[in-house]
């Protein structure tokens, strides 16, 4: 499948933007005029760029305010659309977007706007170039593209034909089905578009929150079935206007735009491998990835080894070793927990997730996939009797590693830290790891999404907003179709004035699932843990939600656990400890097929952080 990217989708010069996408692996790019107007470089210059950079130069946009006006306004825009094919000779591109009138057309009448596109067709002989014309969402008279494929067919001209795109179709919630009636040799060029589901308007919406595919809420892979049927061999393009991309590194985003096509592509791949209708399309598959099969362990660093481990004795784990070629990592484990942890030394730097390991049926091809996807692989020094974990960077710097599936629950690599099967024990209060929290910067939000969905299968299910001291946190909820492993990816607050409270300003955390929270709140106690104090305000407020009885709210309250009941009787119980650096654990008893999060008690998790963090700046005891 031929990629492309407008320029309109990267942040720097049209010289970077040229780089970042031929380096991210791009065949082309879409140039955005006003790039090429404030460039110091001539066409002739551009083109000679793209060249060497081994890019194709796909499109010129966008031709605005074209038809639908009176013939003296009409002969105006003839003129000004010849000096743009003019242009587009020295450039080396053959095709410009043609947008539907917005803003100057007075005439509503699909005979004017056929026969002025056919005239308009004529003059692109003259410069063998072609004129995709393109439905806006908020085009005056002209909005939905099945009016403008009309348009073109009334025109009747080989050089004029239409462009798709993705955003302005599914925007206004038009099916895409119509896609496949249209004939492949007149689809002239297709844009993609992913967007999150808002109640906005529309050009408000196009203009600020589109996202790469993969990233929101449209069913792009429904569409390029539908493109793949036409017989369309043409550039898949990316067109997105966002605020965020805007000011992203110019590099990672480019990246980050062909993993989604890299998806996207593999999506339609397998979409249509049940369909016997011959597609032109040039599809590939990426190596196939298997849901995990867990989580195979958590690495975190610290420099406050002392509170770290801590902590952790008083949940109950132990220490299973350290490692004997790495000395300053230790491995701590309870039941098929097990988390790493490695010493910074006595520096004071905050306890952080540093990596997650997942196991997985067949490392290699996860690694492969990685590769192709453009994620940056992990170089891990190791012995030569030592497990070769694969794995790449997130987004947010996290390495997550493809571990193999163990069929007896115990991985070779805690051999390196001479942990022996004998060492486990089998009845942990401990059971398992229920999900993991990644706090992550704004400008990488939807790339993490995209990250975890097109590397690991994961699926992005129900996005929550909730209050904070420190403002609107969301959080985007991921999972394996299996269940086996759950993240949760939340928006870190950007910065602000909250002084040092932004060293923990989202926290990021562990949940433990356990099937006995109060003895494990109790043992905790016991073994002097201090638990996020829950104030009095929510327990009554408890009591006034769920009539529940005196007895039982007195345990909540004696262990500092929260509650949550759901409309079918599941019960979900947690507790959370005090923060670590910049994270914190959490341990939750589902009953009763509980399936939330606890997210309804965010909030109170939130403002007692924020309470106990400001205590220990202004030097108040615990």
């Amino acid at each position: 499948m031929r990629t492309s990217i407008a320029t309109v989708c990267l942040s720097g010069t049209l010289a970077e933007k040229l780089r970042a996408a031929a380096d991210a692996g791009f065949d082309g790019v879409e140039i955005f005029e006003q790039d090429l107007t404030v460039s110091p470089h001539s066409p002739e210059q551009i083109r000679q760029r793209a060249a060497d950079l081994g890019l194709t130069l796909d499109l010129f946009q966008p031709f605005r305010d074209f038809e639908g006006v009176e013939e003296e306004q009409f002969v105006k825009n003839l003129r000004r659309m010849e000096a743009k094919f003019a242009l587009m000779n020295r450039l080396g591109i053959d095709t410009i977007l043609l947008c539907s009138n917005v803003a100057t057309a007075t005439i509503n009448d699909d005979e004017l706007f056929a026969s002025q596109l056919r005239r308009a067709g004529d003059l692109a002989q003259r410069y063998q170039v072609r004129i995709a014309y393109e439905a806006l969402a908020w085009g005056r008279f002209v909005n939905d593209f099945e009016h403008a494929q009309r348009i073109v067919d009334m025109a009747d001209h080989p050089q004029v034909g239409t462009c798709l795109d993705t955003f302005h179709i599914l925007s206004r919630g038009w099916s895409t089905d119509a896609v496949e009636q249209i004939p492949g040799e007149k689809i002239f060029f297709v844009q993609l578009a992913d967007a999150p589901k808002l109640s906005m308007d529309i050009l408000s919406w196009s203009r600020h929150h589109r996202v790469f595919p993969g990233e929101g809420d449209f069913d792009l892979v429904k569409f390029m079935t539908h493109l793949a049927r036409t017989g369309y061999d043409g550039p898949i393009s990316l067109e997105i206007f966002n605020d965020s991309f805007r000011k992203a590194d110019v590099a990672r985003t480019a990246v980050d735009g062909l993993r989604s096509l890299r998806w996207l592509e593999d999506q339609t791949w397998h979409a249509l491998a049940e369909d016997e209708r011959d597609v032109t399309l040039q599809l590939s598959p990426l190596p196939e990835v298997a849901e995990p099969a867990g989580v195979d362990f958590l690495e975190i660093s610290t420099g406050r080894l002392g509170e770290t481990i801590r902590v952790l004795h008083q949940l109950g784990f132990q220490l299973g070793g350290h490692h004997r070629s790495k000395s300053d990592f230790q491995v701590w484990t309870q039941g098929p927990v097990r988390i790493v942890i490695g010493d910074r030394g006595p520096t004071g730097a905050a306890t952080t997730i540093t990596g997650l390991g997942f196991a997985t049926p067949d490392p290699a091809s996860a690694q492969q996939r990685a590769h192709l996807l453009q994620a940056g692989t992990i170089a891990r020094t190791r012995e030569d009797d030592e497990a070769d974990l694969r794995g790449a960077y997130a987004p947010d710097g996290t390495e997550v590693f493809f571990g193999e599936v163990s069929p007896d629950g115990f991985p070779t690599w805690l051999d390196e830290f001479g942990v022996e099967k004998t060492d486990q024990v089998s009845d942990s209060l401990i059971t398992g790891i229920d999900h993991i929290n990644l706090a992550q910067p704004w400008q990488h939000f939807d790339e993490s999404i995209l990250f975890y969905t097109s590397l690991m299968a994961l699926e992005a299910r129900d996005r929550d907003e909730f209050p904070s001291p420190i403002g609107l946190i969301s959080n985007q909820v991921m999972s394996s179709p299996n269940d086996a492993v759950r993240l949760l990816l939340s928006i870190a607050p950007e910065d602000g004035e909250q002084g040092d409270f932004l060293d923990a300003a989202y926290p990021e955390h562990i949940a433990l699932t356990t099937t006995d929270i109060v003895a494990v709140a109790r043992r905790a106690r016991k073994r002097g843990l201090a638990f996020l104090p829950v104030p009095e305000n929510y327990f009554e407020d408890l009591q006034a939600r769920f009539d529940l009885d005196p007895e039982f709210l007195d345990l909540l309250r004696e262990n500092n656990l929260l509650y949550d009941r759901d409309d079918h009787g599941g019960e979900f119980l947690h507790f959370y400890t005090r923060t670590l650096g910049t994270m914190f654990i959490e341990v939750v008893e589902r009953r009763g097929g509980f399936t939330g999060w606890g997210e309804t008690n965010a909030p109170v998790r939130l403002a007692a952080q924020y309470r106990t963090i400001r205590d220990a700046e202004r030097g108040v005891p615990r």
